[in-house]
This record gives structure tokens, sequence and C-alpha cells, in this order.
């Protein structure tokens, strides 16, 4: 039967010995290893006395907000000094306690880009900083590798969501979970690129977040920021969505669920359930991922003269042969689903798809009547299915797309609707 002997002391071995008949006392001998890793015939150390300190706490110990650095490591030469950490030196940074760990390190440059939970810090490289009388940092050349720690204004930080970081030439991209917020890092500093019309998607977005993953990455063919938030929860719904600096906003969201995103050479890739997939590629049908295929839709809000209560009588759009309004809704009626004409062979075909409710194109544009589908009420004067026309102080526009088109594009331009001043 084998059993687990303790043993006290570091770089030793125990030997057991045979207890004579009557003695209570255990004969433990603890021999020390002479020869440096115990290898045969390896350097063998000192024989002569030697003091020992035995620590009361040799438990690991984990420092969070702190970065160390090695010795140096040269592959032409032969030198490599990774596994030595001299303690006499000062080889050790620490950042403020109070903003989190330490998530995330960016090389810049010559600088040292250190990402906490709740704040961001630039650290000086090969260089250290000294101060004017007005406070403001010189840099000056150093022997040290790290040199001081210059925060960044602004209490932002990259949470516990690593992950979402992307990067593309000198804007960083991330994500504050715990303000609820997305954050551009450049050269003008930190700005909260979430307050551009999202503010309010966000800040419910990461609420039910919880321990979920917030993946960032840069989509080098359409020079977006894509962010995939993907909660915790069971059955959550997760949200891909991109942020496009040319207009400063944010211009798409994607059906696709990713567990990773990145760029190589011009093509945008994303990676799930072990698979790579590249992006943008050259096809028949758009909005196909992961082998399922999705429709287009885009949300249109008509409010032009809130205070006016309207009828809402026709609808228009420009774009392509593939569009459908799937639902017009207002706080009081509804509309009947309107879809694309489809060019008829006969006379009589012709004749009959001009009394249905579709859409009719007219120079390069495309037009059609609501029809209302809201039940009667009481007092109303004009009502029915029959009856062109939908009331409300605003409207709420679907289109759909079905991206099965097999040439040429399918863009969308404008949506306009026609109206009327109502009255109850």
């Amino acid at each position: 039967m084998a059993a687990i002997i303790p043993i006290k002391y570091y770089n030793t071995y125990v030997l057991k010995s045979i207890k004579p008949s009557g003695f209570s006392n255990i004969y433990d001998w603890y021999v020390e290893e002479a020869r440096i890793r115990g290898g045969y015939n390896n350097v063998q150390t000192g024989l002569s006395p030697r003091a020992f300190l035995r620590s009361e706490q040799n438990s690991t110990e984990i420092l969070s907000n702190s970065i160390i650095y090695s010795g140096v490591v040269n592959s032409r030469t032969g030198i490599n000094q990774t596994n030595q950490f001299a303690s006499g030196e000062d080889i050790t940074r620490t950042v403020d306690p109070s903003k989190g760990s330490i998530q995330k390190l960016y090389a810049e440059d010559t600088n040292l880009i250190i990402f906490q939970e709740r704040k961001v810090n630039k650290a000086l490289i090969d260089k250290d900083a000294i101060y004017t009388q007005e406070g403001q940092p010189v840099q000056t050349a150093s022997n040290v590798v790290i040199g001081g720690i210059i925060a960044y204004a602004g209490e932002f930080g990259i949470s516990q969501n690593p992950e979402s970081f992307a990067v593309y030439g000198y804007r960083k991209y991330f994500t504050d979970k715990d303000k609820g917020s997305v954050m551009r890092l450049s050269q003008d500093g930190l700005t909260e690129i979430s307050n551009y019309g999202m503010y309010d998607f966000f800040r419910d977005s990461f609420k039910t977040l919880g321990t979920g993953k917030a993946i960032g990455g840069w989509d080098i063919h359409n020079k977006c920021y894509t962010l995939s938030l993907q909660p915790s929860a069971v059955n959550a719904t997760a949200t891909t969505l991109s942020f496009d600096e040319n207009v400063k906003g944010w211009v798409s969201r994607y059906s696709y669920t990713p567990n990773n995103l990145f760029s190589i050479q011009n093509s945008f890739y994303s990676t799930t359930l072990g698979s790579v997939f590249i992006h943008n590629s050259i096809g028949p049908n758009r909005a196909n991922f992961y082998g399922c295929q999705y429709d287009s839709t885009v949300k249109t809000i008509f409010n032009t003269n809130p205070s006016l209560v309207k009828s809402f009588k026709t609808i228009n759009y420009e774009g392509g042969t593939n569009w459908q309004m799937a639902s017009l809704t207002t706080n009081e009626d509804s509309a009947n689903a309107i879809n694309v004409f489809s060019m008829p062979l006969s006379l009589n075909a012709m004749q009959t798809a001009m009394l249905r409710n579709e859409f009719k194109r007219k120079e390069d544009k495309y037009f059609a009547n609501l029809v209302n589908t809201s039940a009667f009420q009481q007092g109303e004067v004009v009502y029915g299915k029959s009856i062109s026309g939908v009331k409300g102080f605003f409207a709420t526009v679907d289109m759909k797309a079905t991206n099965t088109v097999t040439s040429g594009t399918n863009e969308l331009f404008s949506v306009s609707l026609d109206y009327t001043e109502s009255s109850y």
C-alpha cells in the first residue's frame, strides 16, 4: 500500500527508517540534493554549512494590478534571459489598485497601453518622464525598460471584456460594460462612441450582458468596428452591429453570432463552432452566414409634424426590385403588407396586376396604396379594408428584402409616405 509522505523542505527527499521495537519516535531523515536539478554528473553545490530562512507564508500571491519584465532575449547571439527576474533590480510597475485588475496590454510604437477594468494608462518604454513646474511631463531617454505610467483623461476602462478590443491604425476600440459604453482611444484621447445615437441601446444591452462576452473586431473590408454582444442568460438574443467612422454612427446590424472576429490582408473573417468563415465573398445570395440564409430589414420611423393627426395614403421607395413592405403601423391603425410588382406576360394578367395592391414601378420608383387593416372603431367616418389611408401621429415602416436575387444590386435608397391632415 502506497502512502503520501509530506516533505517540509525544498530540494530534499525523505528516508523512512524502520522503527525499532519499544521506541516511540520515528526515524525520518531529510536528505538535501547536492547536484543541480538532481541530474547525473551535474554541477555539485558546495557542502559547507548553509543557513536557511523558513517562510511562514509560501502560498501563491497574485498581483493583478502589476506588471513585471524579465531579462533580454536575442536570437542572433543566443542570449535568452526570459527566465531571469532579478529581485535586486527595479523590474516591476504597479498601477492604481482601486481601478481594478489589468485586463489587456497593447504595445504601440515606444509605448505600452495598459487597460484596467476602470482606467486606461500609458507606460513609457525605454524612456522616462520628468515634470515641469506646471506639471507637464517631458520625456527623456533612460535605461529603464518600463518608465513612468501616465493615465489617460477619463474614468473609463475595459471592464472584464478584453475580447472587445480591436485596433486599426492609431484607433483602438473596446467596451466598458460597467459604464454601459463603447469607447475609442485615438490621438485625441478617449471618446464614447456609443453616444452617437445608441446610448439607450448600449445602456440596456450591457445591463443584460451579465458574464457574457462582448466580442469585437475590425472589418477591414467595410472599414467598420464590428461588435457582438452575447449575454450569458439562457435563450438570450445576441446582437452584432458595426460602427462606421465616416458617418460617425452605427450603420448596420448582422444576423450572425461569432466566436471571434479578425481581418487579414483586406479580408474579414469570423469563427464559430470550430470553423473559419470569410465575409463579403462573391456570390448570388446576400446575408448568408454560416450556411443560413437571412432577410435584410430596414425600419424607418416617419414623424413629420408630430402634433398633427395624419392619414398616410401612399408609400414609395427607390431601390432594387426585391424589396417589400413587411408592415406599417401607427399609434392607431395598421396596413396590409405590400409585395413588389411582378411583370405579367399577358394583357389579362397585366390588368389583374394593376388592380392588386402591389408596388407599381414608375420612373424607376415604386409606388403603392396603403390599405387600412384595422378594425372598425365607433364614430369613424372612413374605415374598412377597402379604404386607402392609415391614421396616426407617426408611422413605423418595416422594409424587407429576401436576398436571393441572382444579379445586380439589392439596394434601398429612400422610403417616403404621402399623407394628408386627418381628424377623428
